[in-house]
């Protein structure tokens, strides 16, 4: 009888323990956070997003094509029918800039003008009159024989103007000033590569005009 008396006691202690076990796990299911911890990954995942094949939210997918170049500014001058500052994309050319600013006048020499030139951003295009060139053609001097007079449509660095350099895809006011400088400096250009000697003309700038210009 002691012993079955003290073997009800044990279990007793046993259930004791195991109630005493289940509300410990009952009060850390209950705690914040518990089991929180997969669900806020996958809402995190969710929150961010991804792009086009796997690329993230807000940012370009692989090979998408970036946006469009920003606009270049040119001032078109002279014998134009509405002279001034105008807005063209990247890539322009000479003759879109004289239609935005209405075309040649009557009085425009159109064959000083390379109208197929590449233009840049903060050029000036400066369209001489048949006066002007007139007058730039009495100044320079005399050549023996019909074909050296020709007019290929290329700038001749030795004898240009301002204006005419100016009118070269990327030669500015202040580059066209250090073109003359050299020029009066050092004698004249012996080939068109000395362009690249004149401060501020590297390598790019002469890729553009190298066929735009000559030396005689």
């Amino acid at each position: 009888m002691e012993k079955i008396t003290r073997n009800r006691i044990g279990l007793g202690k046993v259930r004791e323990k195991i109630r005493h076990y289940a509300c410990l796990l009952m009060l850390l299911c209950m705690l914040p956070g518990c089991g929180q911890e997969e669900e806020g990954v996958l809402l995190l995942q969710d929150a961010q997003g991804t792009g086009q094949e796997g690329s993230p939210a807000g940012l370009p997918a692989e090979g998408e094509e970036p946006e469009d170049a920003a606009p270049i500014y040119v001032q078109v001058s002279g014998a134009v029918a509405s002279p001034g500052v105008y807005t063209l994309p990247q890539g322009a050319r000479m003759f879109q800039a004289i239609e935005l600013a209405g075309g040649l006048t009557e009085e425009a020499d159109a064959k000083s003008l390379n109208q197929a030139g590449l233009l840049a951003d903060g050029q000036m295009v400066y369209v001489m009159s048949q006066e002007e060139a007139a007058a730039q053609a009495s100044l320079a001097p005399a050549r023996e024989g019909p074909e050296e007079g020709a007019n290929d449509g290329r700038v001749n660095l030795n004898t240009a103007t301002e204006p005419e350099l100016m009118a070269l895809p990327g030669i500015g006011a202040a580059k066209a000033k250090s073109i003359l400088a050299w020029r009066e400096e050092n004698g004249g250009f012996s080939q068109i590569e000395d362009l690249m000697k004149v401060q501020g003309i590297k390598e790019g700038v002469f890729s553009k005009i190298k066929d735009s210009i000559k030396v005689e």
